[in-house]
């Protein structure tokens, strides 16, 4: 960690209050966040989705309600702090601020911005009423959804943009990050339904709907575009270095997201929509979602193959580890939500399944992330 230099004085107690002086402590602070990058809002997204999707589990454990509101809570004091130390990033540190955006490495987890407002506020709808009452919760929700809703569409468009004009990149350099910015949207489309039953009914209630099934269209086309892509790379060059093995795990979040959002048009459309459309919107849910979680479950057997290969290799821990918790947690809200239409217990066993790894996932992360950060290691320069 980069810190301040300090004055030479012959007087210990000079040196000590020197050390402790506020100018100085402010020195340190403004310096140990200018490698703050963005893609440490990864952490928000895999705190939150504990929460909401430990809430929508098929089975009642005692005190998990009260555990998954106090996890919720946890991921908003992570997001104002992160918010504020990005602000002093960027007003202090513009010339590195300038630098992630022009690097094709970090430019795609400005995503991770928009998903974190997205993820918290829907944690609010889902758990934090238990605290702050449904009122108050509609009202963050709706803050952190716009707002979030506004950033990822924003990313979907700005980075491409920005690897099209001012990245240079080589065909082998496809890497699964580049997903980011694109599953923002599909976030929205998530998330959004949540707040459906809060407005008027009619043209409100519908509009959201409609507006949420046009988000998950735009993801899912565009990530349709970008995966092959991505898989392409990993034929023809081989695994990713070991450090960047986690993010082959991102790829299960527009799979798992993609069915959370069908279950959910399914949950709100016979309060916004027509009974035919409803209708429609109840099988799209299975008749899209089983197969893609399918899909999910091949994609996550060959990743965890490779993240087993890659530590036998000497992987050690860094902050892609938190690309194992946010997908992983897509993919229970999505078992989940197969288990509401299709009524199977087999999904309530996948759904399960998937939380407990998820939340094995993310106690591992957080444990070497808090680590990180009292050592200093994960706020050095990187090498």
């Amino acid at each position: 960690m980069v810190t301040a230099a300090q004055p030479f004085s012959a007087d210990p107690a000079d040196a000590v209050r020197v050390t402790r002086s506020p100018h100085t402590t402010r020195d340190r602070a403004v310096a140990a966040v200018r490698h703050l990058g963005p893609n440490w809002y990864a952490s928000v997204m895999g705190t939150a989705i504990v929460a909401t999707a430990g809430a929508g589990l098929p089975v009642q454990v005692p005190g998990l309600r009260t555990a998954c509101a106090v996890v919720w809570a946890l991921s908003l004091t992570m997001l104002v702090a992160l918010l504020a130390a990005r602000a002093v990033h960027w007003r202090h540190h513009p010339d590195q601020a300038r630098a992630h955006l022009l690097d094709p490495a970090t430019a795609p987890f400005y995503g991770c911005l928009a998903m974190a407002l997205l993820a918290v506020g829907g944690g609010t709808l889902v758990v934090g009423a238990d605290w702050i009452g449904t009122g108050a919760a509609v009202a963050v929700d709706t803050v952190l959804f716009t707002a979030g809703t506004a950033l990822g569409l924003a990313a979907a468009v700005a980075v491409p943009y920005l690897m099209v004009v001012h990245h240079r990149i080589e065909p082998g350099q496809a890497s699964p990050v580049w997903l980011l910015p694109l599953v923002a949207p599909m976030v929205s489309a998530a998330l959004g339904p949540l707040l459906v039953p809060h407005l008027p009914a009619g043209q409100p209630r519908q509009t959201l709907l409609l507006g949420c099934v046009a988000l998950f269209g735009l993801s899912l086309l565009a990530v349709l575009v970008m995966l092959p892509m991505v898989f392409a790379r990993l034929v023809t060059s081989g695994p990713p270095p070991l450090a960047l093995t986690p993010t082959l795990f991102l790829v299960l979040g527009p799979l798992g997201q993609s069915t959370t959002a069908v279950g959910k048009f399914a949950d709100v459309a016979p309060g916004a929509l027509s009974a035919s459309y409803a209708r429609g919107f109840a099988f799209f849910a299975v008749l899209y979602g089983v197969p893609v979680m399918g899909f999910a479950l091949l994609w996550l057997t060959l990743a965890a193959a490779l993240v087993v290969r890659a530590r036998r290799r000497g992987m050690g821990f860094a902050m892609t580890w938190w690309a194992f918790t946010f997908p992983l947690g897509t993919c229970a809200t999505g078992a989940e939500s197969l288990a509401r239409h299709t009524g199977l217990a087999a999904f309530d066993v996948l759904a399960v399944t998937l939380y407990a790894l998820l939340v094995a996932a993310w106690s591992v992360a957080a444990v070497g992330t808090a680590r990180g950060l009292i050592s200093g290691r994960l706020l050095a320069a990187p090498r």
